[in-house]
């Protein structure tokens, strides 16, 4: 994130060139107590899992979200804000693709929609 967005909280907001998965990101949820901001780790591991799986699901597509047992309780319990100012689109029928930078027109940051979950090693449910 370039700009817009400043450290909230000391919760280490600062400018990246690219957010992959698996790394720290911020969001924002809601609370009992209001809005709050937070880092969190892209990749999903469902809160039932009992261990971490080899792979986690980074993206949700829209078509599905509602009837994946993967994402169904997050979906209705646990939404959340990813503040951005871009992302990355990758065009090409083989390697090597090009990436292609998307954002706004203004160049504002915006939010996408996310999905968060607390998991433990042990699983079960919170």
């Amino acid at each position: 994130m370039r700009h817009g967005l400043e450290d909230v909280e000391g919760i280490g907001i600062h400018p990246r060139f690219n957010v992959a998965p698996s790394q720290l990101a911020p969001i924002v949820r809601q609370t009992d107590k209001g809005y709050q901001a937070l880092m969190a780790r892209w990749g999903l591991i469902p809160s039932w899992s009992k261990e971490k799986p080899k792979f986690q699901p980074i993206n949700a597509r829209a078509e599905t979200v509602s009837s994946s047992g993967m994402f169904r309780k997050a979906l209705h319990c646990r939404r959340c804000l990813v503040p951005a100012d871009g992302f990355y689109e990758w065009q090409g029928a083989k390697p090597p693709k090009q990436p292609f930078f998307i954002r706004m027109k203004s160049d504002v940051p915006f939010a996408f929609a996310g999905l968060w979950e607390q998991w433990t090693p042990t699983g079960g449910e919170r």
